[in-house]
């Protein structure tokens, strides 16, 4: 078995795969590194192709017909062979010193009789066009190198959630609990960082800058522009978030206030788009979604309605509106989206 599995989703990736990849080698040889070639029609099969020849004890390509980012990852945890499992996406990369350190933990763990499940460590996102850099720490809500559990856990801040950049799950965690993100949708990061986390009883954090992750490039999923275009496939993640983990049933309590916190923030987020957007048709898709976790889960719905998140984007009329529109701009200062 590989220490780790790295799974490299590809839609035409071609112009800027190769640093991805190249820092992924980095890592060691006792790993794989899995490019999912998701349908792309630039030269991105003929880039994977060639690092699979290349490497060939390290590296595969797999080739499929377009299904989108979680169809992708799904492809690869269900090819996975090594011990754990990280998603890297084709325009991010990952701090050679930082994986030094985590590849002597998750070494480690292949000679123990029960792995750590889920391992944590920093992510810096760079904004193209402002040329910033912000590195997203844990080290005042996690212990710091040593296994702990939910009870051990600290307060997050709102610009501390958990995402896919900070997560390296065990393998065979989500191999049983059948995690399937969903196809032809953006945002199902969401989901693969959300639905597991009530069924990890380990973790271990290093206060590492691992992930290097770019945002505020033009097309790119958390643009303004385009998540409001997409605000569709963001509600349809929020009800598979609501459909799959029962929150308020969750032990222990940080667990579920964790839980709580990170669906409060998606619907604010949902929120604050429809507002922007401004139609009837986005004023019945609010109402829509606060009304199917009602539906859900009263209780709930009445702790993230009265969230401070979601209490000043959710006032009816125009007054409503430019509330909303100055939630959106602290959102966006919490949370990085864009």
């Amino acid at each position: 078995m590989r220490t780790i599995t790295f799974a490299v989703p590809c839609y035409n990736s071609a112009e800027y795969m190769d640093k991805c990849i190249e820092s992924l080698l980095d890592c060691g040889e006792d790993i794989e590194i899995i490019i999912v070639n998701d349908g792309s029609t630039d030269n991105t099969a003929e880039k994977a192709d060639a690092w699979h020849q290349k490497y060939p004890d390290i590296i595969r390509a797999i080739h499929k017909e377009n299904g989108g980012h979680g169809s992708a990852v799904n492809t690869g945890l269900a090819n996975a062979k090594g011990l754990y499992y990280k998603v890297v996406d084709s325009d991010d990369w990952l701090d050679a010193k930082s994986m030094g350190d985590i590849m002597t933990y998750l070494r480690k763990q292949s000679e123990v009789a029960t792995p750590t499940d889920l391992v944590i460590a920093n992510y810096v996102y760079e904004k193209v066009f402002e040329n910033t850099r912000t590195e997203i720490r844990y080290n005042n809500v996690f212990p710091e190198n040593r296994v702990f559990t939910w009870s051990d856990v600290g307060s997050f801040n709102h610009s501390q959630y958990l995402l896919m950049h900070s997560v390296i799950y065990r393998t065979d965690l989500l191999l049983d609990i059948n995690l399937q993100l969903p196809e032809h949708c953006f945002y199902v990061d969401n989901i693969f960082v959300y639905v597991p986390l009530p069924h990890v009883r380990s973790m271990y954090y290093i206060d590492t800058p691992m992930y290097r992750y770019f945002i505020g490039r033009e097309g790119q999923s958390v643009n303004e522009s385009v998540m409001m275009n997409r605000i569709d496939q963001h509600l349809r993640v929020v009800r598979e978030m609501i459909d799959d983990v029962d929150v308020m049933s969750l032990e222990p309590r940080r667990l579920r206030k964790y839980m709580e916190s990170y669906l409060s923030m998606m619907m604010c987020i949902a929120s604050v788009f429809l507002r922007m957007r401004n139609t009837q048709e986005d004023d019945r898709k609010l109402a829509d979604i606060w009304e199917y976790l009602k539906r859900k889960d009263q209780s709930l719905y009445r702790r993230i309605r009265s969230n401070v998140l979601n209490l000043g984007t959710n006032i009816p009329t125009e007054l409503g509106r430019k509330v909303g529109l100055g939630g959106y701009h602290l959102a966006q200062r919490i949370f990085h989206f864009n």
